[in-house]
């Protein structure tokens, strides 16, 4: 699949995946603060953005597009980073792929869930793309009632501004989600998943420097995972970023441009 991307920067390479909902724009203010380190490629992964639409969504199929991805641009070997769901398609990738990674940053989410915490997370996102699925655009005239609308069925304010930036107008006036909703709500049970614990020892994967950045007022890395992190990747180095919720690039993004920029020292 040929993904839509932006570019900025000049130096080794870094590709940079978003998370569920969102898209290369969440990572713009990033990749200008590294750009003098980086040349960052900042990707739309399939189902999101202006990248193409398909039925297969899991983290098997987004790892083949990020390789298909750094073999058209002749990227060679190269940093990769990812949030959210786009932390565990990088986890993916590097377990796949390994000689092709000069370095890996995972933000604030863990490669593990429990049965209680894959249900919940479930939960929150079918409830979430269920009130995208149920809004009938052809009603919707004006962003303003969108943004009423998507008010009544997601109760978090920030989760419902950060749906919208996904609600674009089409050439006839109309409104159009950018995401593909139905198709992540058909292959949530995928993307909610974590990696199988009792296959660490066959998975374990090393050479080259691995970060993963825990935001303080977040659950999705927990305590409890750290040794099982280590023991998939024996060199990761586990940060906390203070102040900052799951959506941690933006609200610390100078503490994560940091500690992209170390992966270049290690």
């Amino acid at each position: 699949m040929k993904l839509f991307f932006r570019k900025y920067g000049s130096g080794p390479p870094l590709i940079i995946l978003h998370g569920l909902y969102g898209c290369s724009d969440n990572w713009i203010s990033i990749a200008r603060m590294i750009s003098d380190s980086f040349t960052v490629y900042l990707p739309d992964l399939r189902n999101h953005g202006q990248s193409p639409h398909s039925g297969e969504m899991n983290y098997r199929v987004m790892s083949q597009d990020i390789l298909e991805f750094s073999e058209d641009l002749e990227l060679g070997r190269f940093f990769l980073a990812g949030h959210s769901m786009g932390g565990k398609a990088a986890m993916t990738f590097a377990l796949r792929y390994p000689e092709k990674l000069n370095g890996l940053l995972v933000a604030d989410i863990s490669p593990f869930t429990t049965k209680t915490t894959e249900k919940e997370a479930f939960k929150q996102h079918k409830a979430i793309l269920d009130a995208i699925i149920s809004l009938d655009l052809s009603k919707i005239k004006t962003r303003a009632e969108a943004e009423a609308e998507i008010g009544k069925r997601i109760e978090s304010e920030k989760t419902a501004g950060f749906i919208l930036k996904n609600l674009q107008r089409t050439h006839e006036n109309m409104f159009t989600w950018r995401l593909n909703a139905s198709v992540l709500s058909d292959n949530l049970k995928y993307i909610t998943e974590g990696f199988n614990r009792d296959n660490i020892s066959e998975m374990q994967t090393s050479g080259f420097p691995v970060t993963f950045l825990k935001a303080s007022d977040s659950d999705y890395i927990r305590y409890e995972d750290y040794d099982d992190i280590i023991r998939l990747f024996p060199s990761a180095e586990i940060k906390e970023i203070a102040g900052a919720g799951h959506w941690l690039h933006a609200d610390q993004p100078e503490p994560v441009a940091g500690y992209l920029k170390e992966l270049l020292w290690q």
